[in-house]
């Protein structure tokens, strides 16, 4: 009986993420892929465009794609894999790790996260939706959240920090931001309603955390074919930092300026807005997000598409 060819793994490489972390932890995936038999291509590029070119050259044939790297880079490489069936695996090496979190990665080892990637290959690829922002020129597919009004501007500060990192860069950010920034008229239109907000902010989320695990839609499911709008209504400074500390645990829902619902399409403009998605400047508005059911193949825990649900850290 003929023995089973070795597995054809796409490792992909984002080696500035974390200050260099990407590449460490990318090399030592791949040791620890090939001492269990696998044939691994790493793909280490310098610029998105160049790793996603790379990527979609290397798919034909392919069992899966491991990203190493952060959300922006599972990103990346999420929209060149959206609909071609080919399973996107993570392995976390950023600052946020909203990705690895959705599909239930470890986060502390990379043994372990390849650990979970192999084990998934053992089983079924699972489909997540993804969401879809489209604007005038462009559209960019995204993993776990579109945020726009006070959840960009804080990614676009800590962004251009290098330090620190992890959750506490998002939180210094929110902490400066907090000193000047004033509600935002939005537009919306949900489903086909026009609904104008003077808000903080307004996420259309796919899974249920950004900026490092804060749970702004805990609800949110990436295998439901829908999508959860969030949106805060104006609060003051000392009553924003009363609700923030709930949000890493999901327990701002039923704060009188929290508005949650579900929608599969929304229409967002708003003077001088600039949408974010996992973490990454995507564009200004308007721009239009719909929900795209299963159009991602991953290598996920089996038990959820939320892994605070089912204990994964």
């Amino acid at each position: 009986m003929p023995s089973p060819r070795p597995l054809r793994l796409v490792l992909a490489v984002n080696p500035a993420a974390s200050s260099g972390q990407g590449g460490v932890r990318a090399r030592e995936a791949a040791a620890l892929l090939r001492a269990r038999g696998a044939t691994v291509t790493e793909l280490v590029r310098g610029s998105g465009s160049a790793l996603a070119a790379a990527v979609a050259g290397e798919i034909d044939g392919a069992d899966a794609v491991l990203v190493a790297g952060g959300d922006g880079t599972v990103n990346l490489v999420a929209n060149v894999l959206a609909g071609t069936g080919v399973p996107l695996g993570v392995i976390p090496a950023g600052t946020g790790n909203d990705a690895a979190r959705l599909l239930g990665v470890p986060l502390g080892s990379v043994q372990g996260a390849v650990e979970a990637a192999l084990s998934a290959l053992e089983l079924p690829p699972k489909s997540l939706d993804l969401g879809l922002i489209e604007w005038d020129g462009g559209q960019r597919h995204f993993l776990a959240v579109a945020s726009a009004g006070f959840d960009a501007r804080v990614n676009e500060r800590a962004n251009s920090w290098r330090w620190p990192r992890g959750a506490a860069k998002y939180t210094l950010a929110l902490l400066r931001e907090l000193a000047t920034f004033r509600p935002i008229p939005f537009e919306l239109t949900v489903d086909g309603t026009p609904r104008n907000e003077r808000a903080m902010l307004v996420s259309v989320a796919n899974g249920p955390s950004l900026g490092g695990g804060m749970r702004v839609a805990p609800e949110a499911r990436a295998d439901d074919g829908v999508l959860d709008l969030f949106v805060v209504r104006p609060l003051t400074r000392l009553a924003l930092l009363g609700v923030f500390p709930k949000v890493f645990r999901g327990q701002h829902v039923g704060h009188p300026a929290v508005d949650l619902s579900r929608a599969s399409k929304v229409s967002l403009g708003g003077s001088g807005v600039v949408v974010y998605a996992d973490g990454e400047r995507v564009a200004p508005a308007p721009v239009t997000i719909s929900v795209v059911p299963g159009a991602l193949a991953v290598l996920a825990a089996p038990a959820s598409s939320d892994p605070q649900r089912s204990g994964a850290a």
